[in-house]
């Protein structure tokens, strides 16, 4: 094709396609220009073995000086590639031991072989560390609580991984700080602001993990993690059945808290931004013995931050200590304690509503009610884990959690809104608890018959939740002819007075009279087996799930079920660089709800397929990630649009049907530039529907996702000169065709959605100074949707042009 009939193609395509097609062909071009850069310079390659002989997989190495590094594969062999011809000090070092260096000379167009011995044996180790290699945008292996004891890239399946540098970069502070932006397809439903995440991706809103365990209780959280505990968030897409936990057969997202990694050191940070917004930041690491054996590490956290609305605030503080100690050789057992407090305004306040449309008041304008009491929550979690090593092939490993959730407050929701701008704002009491108790243990093996390799996991999976709320009590803020009128507000004294909450009884019994109770009792067996041929280039993954669960809601009778789940996959490696997979799963997730129409809730049954194409470039610097599935579900409940919100009362769909596209890129491009770059086509439609519901038919699209999803942030940090250490960032967010979050009976919809951000950054030796600005266009963003309920549109504003920026101190 020449360069006038491509023009001219890219002329004849409609607006939306232009901008999708441009932003695709200038990841493109960097593609290209990191090709012509590597005929200029050097590779390293080598291999680790441990003192027995064995490969030593997963280990980093990194460059003295440079921050630049990978880890080894399985095989223990490791590529370090795009290097600048000179002398370099590869170094590695291992918990407790004395750390290797090795000096090697790199030329250009030529692959200098260096190998390692590690003084540990195979058992013992654990984790390798490397000195100066910075925290990358990219990373090879899943955290141990995905339980999946290989490469990302032999696994059938889509898993992205932000890390913790990317977090660093992008100055996220909480789960709904925009991260999202770096998974495709992923969004956000705007439902009770910061208080809690609600992602959804693939068509459905997906289930919320911490540390391998399940942590939703309820339609109400969990809440939102702040990032200073906070080491990688993990998103797995499709069902997730190796997890050993209920999960969405559209996917889960899994936080990883932060571990001892036996280092001695230490970061403090401080965060101004807009909107008097403070923050500070601890993170301390080390060891509590000389021998090594006994680790610490400590992060606390503590804001102050205010809002573009006013009257409105959130103010928290963390506090997350973790120890760990290895009894023997083959065993370690880890003891993590997290606390969070925040003190919020009534969440109903970052809604705002009006009969005539979207976006028709100020960009700031505010229903709160200045005076209303704030919402304080205390979140306790405690994890103890214990891992065992049999030998070098067979590993135990078994975990306990203990979750407390404490909530005293009230939400907001109009009780009418009129054409005219009047308002009655009505508060409900939302005091809450919620307790967790969950298990697991798991077994893996590696083992060989014949030619024949066998990675096995098996696990068992129990749990324990009881959630339970009042809002049974209500007040109208405002009263007939003293409404709040959005053309003229009044801030002061609300014409009915303030709510004065009947707190005399325990939450149990004001839970029970509220019909707020909900509770999950489940347990659950997995088996799975990974067989590879041919020398593990082509692996077959066959695994079952057995799930028995018994659940209430809304005070009502517990439901029983229970359900054998198959899981298929194969994954074939074409190259060291290239794999290939499908999968097919079926689903099997309980849900709780109360049917509008009456009757039990059953759970929702399905079926996933799925196939896609990985790829590292250039050594594993960045990779790219293809993949197309359908997702088959019925059963799914969603909320009862003739209904307030405050209801709990939902429809049953049918059969919904999510298929899509997702191709996610993520690493460094070329020597200082790290690239997150991502697109989804999502196309999520009622393929069924279920007798006697009217108010859904066949075709109609499922809310809460946007149809085509395009993002990136990139960052750039100069090498060398007088500038050494500076750097920008600029990153977008792009949503076409949004769907809205809940059934209407208007043909107005949300339109198109666009974000841009940017950054300077300046490091140099243990300080680090980030500054990003926040919707640089100004522009006025949101999300939101009509309400049949109310005959009126809601919407919640993101703030507009804002600023943030830190200072980190490293020792």
């Amino acid at each position: 094709m020449t360069l006038f009939s491509l023009s001219l193609f890219i002329i004849n395509l409609n607006k939306k396609m232009r901008k999708i097609l441009l932003l695709l062909l200038c990841v493109i071009t960097l593609g290209v220009d990191s090709l012509t850069a590597q005929q200029l310079l050097g590779e390293l390659r080598g291999k680790i073995t441990t003192s027995d002989g064995l490969p030593a997989g997963f280990v980093s190495i990194g460059i003295k000086g440079l921050n630049t590094g990978t880890l080894s594969k399985e095989d223990g062999t490791y590529r370090l590639v795009r290097l600048r011809p000179g002398r370099y000090t590869i170094k590695v070092s291992a918990l407790g031991l004395e750390a290797r260096e090795q000096e090697v000379t790199v030329q250009a167009g030529k692959t200098i072989q260096t190998d390692f011995v590690l003084t540990e044996n195979a058992q013992r180790l654990k984790e390798i560390v490397v000195t100066g290699f910075q925290k990358p945008y990219n990373t090879d292996v899943p955290s141990s609580s995905l339980r999946l004891n290989q490469p990302l890239k032999e696994v059938p399946q889509n898993i992205q991984v932000v890390t913790s540098g990317t977090l660093s970069d992008q100055q996220v502070i909480s789960m709904s700080d925009n991260l999202i932006r770096n998974v495709s397809g992923a969004t956000r439903l705007e439902h009770w602001g910061d208080m809690y995440t609600n992602i959804t991706m693939r068509g459905s809103q997906i289930q919320a993990f911490r540390n391998g365990f399940n942590v939703v209780s309820s339609f109400w959280g969990p809440l939102t993690e702040d990032m200073s505990f906070v080491d990688r968030i993990e998103f797995v897409k499709g069902p997730a059945g190796f997890m050993l936990s209920q999960g969405d057969p559209s996917g889960l997202y899994n936080v990883v808290t932060k571990k001892p990694t036996g280092q001695t050191k230490g970061e403090a940070s401080l965060t101004l931004g807009s909107y008097d917004l403070f923050r500070t930041a601890l993170d301390l690491d080390g060891k509590l013995s000389k021998s090594g054996k006994l680790l610490y590490r400590l992060n606390v956290a503590a804001q102050n931050k205010g809002s573009h609305r006013a009257y409105e605030y959130n103010n928290r503080y963390s506090f997350a200590p973790v120890l760990s100690y290895q009894l023997d050789e083959k065993t370690k057992l880890t003891a993590e304690y997290t606390m969070q407090y925040a003190k919020m305004s009534n969440v109903g306040s970052y809604y705002v509503f009006g009969t005539n449309g979207y976006a028709t008041l100020p960009v700031g304008f505010t229903m709160m009610a200045p005076g209303l009491e704030p919402t304080r929550i205390k979140d306790h979690s405690g994890l103890l884990s214990l891992e065992h090593a049999f030998s070098s092939k067979w590993k135990l490993n078994a975990q306990a959690s203990y979750f407390n959730y404490g909530q005293v407050g009230s939400s907001m929701w109009p009780v009418s809104v009129a054409a005219d701008g009047k308002i009655v704002r009505g508060p409900s009491i939302w005091d809450a608890k919620s307790e967790m108790a969950m298990g697991q243990m798991f077994l893996t093996g590696d083992v060989t018959t014949g030619a024949v390799r066998h990675r096995i996991l098996s696990g068992l999976d129990v749990g324990k939740k009881d959630y339970m709320a009042d809002w049974g009590q209500y007040h109208n803020l405002d009263e007939a002819g003293g409404e709040f009128d959005v053309n003229n507000p009044n801030y002061g004294v609300p014409s009915n007075g303030f709510p004065v909450w009947d707190r005399s009884k325990g939450i149990e019994e004001r839970a029970v009279l509220a019909g707020g109770l909900m509770d999950q009792r489940y347990t659950g067996l997995y088996l799975q087996d990974e067989l590879g041929f041919l020398e593990n280039k082509l692996r077959l993954t066959l695994g079952g799930r057995y799930t028995f669960v018994s659940q209430s809601s809304w005070g009502g009778a517990a439901i029983e079920a229970k359900h054998f789940t198959p899981r298929l996959g194969i994954s074939a490696s074409i190259d060291n660089q290239t794999s290939i997979y499908g999968l097919y799963d079926q689903a099997f997730t309980p849900q709780n709800g109360r049917l509008a129409g009456g009757g039990d809730v059953k759970p929702i049954t399905g079926n996933n397929i799925e196939f896609g194409i990985k790829n590292d470039w250039f050594g594993g610097s960045w990779n790219t990630t293809l993949a197309a599935y359908r997702i088959l579900k019925n059963n799914e409940l969603t909320a009862d649009p003739n209904s307030p919100p405050t209801s709990g009362l939902s429809i049953v769909l049918g059969e919904k049907k999510s298929e899509g596209i997702e191709f996610d890129l993520r690493g460094e491009v070329f020597k200082g530039l790290n690239l997150v770059a991502n697109y989804a086509y999502t196309n999520a439609r009622v393929t069924e529907v279920s007798p006697g519901v009217t108010s859904v038919s066949v075709g109609d699209v499922i809310p809460g996702y946007a149809k085509h999803v395009v993002n990136s942030w990139l960052n750039y940090r100069i090498q060398s000169g007088f500038l050494k250490g500076a750097g920008a960032s600029a990153g977008f967010t792009y949503l076409l065709d949004r769907a809205t979050d809940t059934w209407s009976d208007t043909d107005v919809r949300l339109p198109d959605f666009f974000r841009l951000d940017a950054g300077l950054t300046w490091q140099k030796d243990r300080i680090n100074i980030t500054a990003n600005a926040f919707n640089v266009l100004d522009k006025y963003l949101y999300s939101g949707s009509y309400y049949t309920w109310l005959n009126a549109f809601y919407w919640q504003t993101e703030a507009p042009r804002n600023f943030r920026m830190s200072v980190g101190y490293k020792f």
